[in-house]
């Protein structure tokens, strides 16, 4: 089936309240025209109906990457931010948007519903109701599941995650890590709300990974980075407020979580006190990850650069001055390991065949 015809039937699905359709039907279109932002956009506004606001954003968001100018993907991206509490990341998107759509009313109600989130949050003016108010022009969250009567609707089964990901924390950061070897630097996308985190991978030939969710706490998005590394992306929050994250996803059954202590001085490493529901025993922590890092499976140079690595941090002190020797004096040909053979003479170069040492005169 052509992705417009999908497209077609997502629409009258979305018309009828069937919005799980629409997203499956949306999903199908999208992967037959994986750069068309209209696409994304209109998924964008059936996930809001789904009350699926982290996916909403990421589908906004990438809407907006394919087409900056399309002031609808604002405006999605500006209500789900909204529902997330991202007051500040919404008014951005809305601003944009009031500014491609000048005299549309809905930009202007719901970036005024912004300042005012963002000044009760400041402590500036009281909170009257802890319920919080919808706007006049936003229609409420309903999900209407579909019918079972529809001929071409799709069972999409929940398939398992293509990366596996975990995360641990510091009293100023969370450091995330998602399991992806051998991923192009170009073809790694994040982008940070304010307590929202969302992560793709796109590498031709192969089917997307996308992950988004809430986070436990906020961030500070200008201060938050990630890296690419060989067989892993890593990616460090700025937390807003030094406090302990009990999971790395927002859960309403998780309580108020408490402060710890901030400061941490020399190579003292960041411990909780006792009281807390799980103690994190970070030697053991390091420990894991450098274990992981150490049977992490290589080729090539990479490999050899590696195997020696593990031979100089296990050796001695004579073997690791007779390999700083042996490969200094010999101008990176030769490395020993023999300290009472290379320790009372210089050791002299030994190309490989076919090739020849020159000396360098500056």
């Amino acid at each position: 089936m052509a992705s417009s015809d999908l497209e077609t039937k997502a629409k009258a699905a979305f018309i009828d309240d069937h919005f799980e359709l629409a997203v499956d039907l949306y999903t199908q279109a999208i992967a037959l025209n994986p750069n068309h932002a209209e696409l994304y956009a209109d998924r964008a506004q059936a996930n809001l109906k789904l009350d699926n606001f982290t996916g909403a954003v990421a589908d906004a968001s990438r809407a907006i990457e394919l087409d900056p100018l399309l002031s609808k993907a604002y405006f999605r991206k500006g209500t789900a931010c909204i529902k997330l509490e991202e007051y500040q990341t919404a008014k951005a998107a809305l601003e944009t948007g009031a500014s491609l759509a000048p005299g549309d009313s809905r930009f202007t109600n719901l970036i005024k519903e912004c300042d005012q989130r963002i000044e009760e949050e400041a402590g500036d003016i009281p909170i009257h109701s802890s319920e919080k108010t919808t706007p006049a022009n936003v229609v409420p969250m309903e999900v209407v599941q579909p019918v079972n009567d529809l001929s071409d609707q799709v069972i999409v089964a929940s398939a398992k995650p293509k990366y596996r990901h975990e995360f641990y924390q510091k009293p100023e950061e969370v450091v995330v890590t998602i399991f992806a070897k051998g991923i192009p630097a170009e073809s790694v996308s994040v982008e940070f709300g304010e307590q929202i985190l969302s992560v793709s991978i796109s590498v031709p030939g192969e089917d997307a990974y996308h992950f988004q969710t809430r986070l436990f706490g906020k961030i500070i998005p200008s201060k938050c980075r990630y890296d690419v590394l060989s067989t892993k992306v890593e990616i460090h929050l700025a937390k807003a407020e030094s406090i302990f994250w009990k999971s790395l996803e927002f859960s309403k059954e998780n309580t108020v979580p408490q402060k710890v202590n901030a400061s941490v001085t020399g190579s003292q490493r960041p411990t909780y006190p006792s009281s807390k529901p799980k103690r994190v025993d970070w030697d053991k922590l390091e420990a894991e990850v450098k274990k992981e890092e150490k049977d992490e499976k290589l080729d090539g140079d990479a490999a050899l650069n590696k195997f020696f690595q593990n031979i100089y941090s296990d050796a001695d002190e004579d073997t690791r001055r007779a390999m700083k020797k042996s490969f200094v004096e010999s101008n990176g040909t030769v490395l020993s390991t023999n300290w009472k053979e290379v320790g009372s003479k210089k050791v002299e170069g030994s190309p490989p065949d076919g090739m020849e040492m020159k000396k360098w005169e500056i």
